[in-house]
């Protein structure tokens, strides 16, 4: 009888000791965790703010490319410097104001959706946008 009981005792010991080695390789191997702040929506949160001057005149933009971060807070100050011109992105609901040459808008909006998104100008119903006057900008994971 004593036998069994340390039979018994060993294998309530070796099982403790074993799943708490697996326990503890499996926390090693967790990625780092940021204690400080939560996050709701499962959104990157990045604190740092993306600045562009886009400038425009007739059917071009300056730069073509604008490349962030998912989650980056996006600032761009929208420059026409001939004719009449605005800036669009379809799929982050971004949109300045029509302007005159001269003038800047500028639009704010956080980069929260990964991919390609075109932007262009919708002046003359989609015309200058068919003419050229698009760009991109890429949000990277």
């Amino acid at each position: 009888m004593k036998s069994i009981l340390i039979v018994a005792a060993l294998i309530v010991i070796g099982g403790f000791i074993y799943f708490g080695l697996k326990a503890t390789n499996k926390q090693a191997n967790l990625p780092a965790t940021n204690t400080q702040s939560t996050n709701p929506t499962d959104q990157p949160v990045s604190n740092s703010v993306k600045e562009f001057t886009i400038e425009a005149k007739p059917f071009e933009f300056n730069p073509k490319e604008i490349k962030v971060k998912k989650g980056n807070s996006v600032k761009i100050t929208f420059v026409n410097n001939e004719g009449t011109h605005d800036f669009m992105i379809d799929g982050l609901n971004v949109k300045t104001k029509q302007i005159p040459a001269g003038q800047t808008d500028t639009v704010e909006f956080v980069a929260n959706t990964a991919g390609t998104f075109e932007y262009y100008c919708s002046v003359g119903n989609g015309y200058h946008r068919q003419q050229g006057m698009v760009g991109s900008l890429v949000v990277e994971e």
